[in-house]
């Protein structure tokens, strides 16, 4: 396995571990709850108070705009797993009950009746009942319907209703993994060879006679060999 791809598997591991852990970490997201609000079998006034309701404490609230429309959004860190959701118009116990999601969007109406209507409905007298009309005496036989009529012109077209809520956003997505390293370069050329060393000092001259003859031989070795010890000396530094 060459380097870039070990670097790669551990990128890999890493990001498959992190990425469980943020969205463990991650907190709830809210439920939100759109509809309109009727109390006493009429639209609510703009301003009152719709409350949501958890184990009967309260978890988030809204008011009534000028059409009759709330919103109530219910945020908490750890959520509401499991839990209903009751809801109150103006201090008054609604009808109706949702279950919480997470990140939820839920469109619920809600009506309510106060206790001062409940009580005129309960103290209202029962209407009579209604008499018995007698049976009518025979009448003539009726007469053959009439032709029928000419068809109504056609009605004016309605009013177009009212814009919806905006949608919840939505979550943010995860980051890209990182990519993979890029290859090493190739290795560069050898650089050009160093100049040829200076020639050495020539030999003293020779005694007259053979033996001259062999001083000078051995003399010019030596230079030769000097030359070629100062050349390679130089190519040596040269390197390092």
């Amino acid at each position: 396995m060459t380097k870039t791809r070990f670097l790669a598997l551990v990128t890999a591991l890493v990001l498959m571990l992190t990425i469980p852990m943020a969205a463990y970490a991650q907190n709830a997201k809210p439920h939100v709850f759109v509809g309109t609000a009727t109390l006493d079998g009429a639209a609510s006034a703009e301003g009152t108070v719709v409350t949501a309701l958890v184990d009967g404490a309260e978890a988030g609230t809204g008011t009534v705009a000028a059409d009759g429309t709330y919103v109530v959004k219910l945020s908490d860190v750890d959520g509401y797993a499991g839990k209903t959701v009751a809801f109150q118009i103006g201090g008054v116990d609604a009808d109706q009950t949702a279950d919480w999601e997470d990140g939820g969007g839920t469109e619920l109406d809600l009506t309510a009746t106060s206790a001062v209507v409940v009580e005129e409905e309960a103290a209202a007298p029962e209407p009579a009942a209604p008499a018995v009309a007698a049976e009518p005496a025979p009448t003539a036989r009726p007469g053959l319907p009439g032709s029928k009529g000419k068809q109504g012109n056609t009605g004016a077209t309605g009013a177009i209703g009212a814009a919806g809520l905006d949608g919840l956003d939505g979550r943010d997505g995860f980051d890209g993994e990182t990519g993979a390293t890029g290859a090493v370069g190739p290795t560069g050329g050898t650089g050009p060879g160093g100049a040829t060393g200076a020639v050495g000092p020539a030999g003293a001259p020779g005694a007259d006679g053979g033996g001259s003859s062999v001083l000078g031989i051995i003399a010019i070795i030596l230079a030769a060999v000097a030359i070629v010890g100062a050349g390679g000396a130089y190519m040596m530094g040269r390197r390092t």
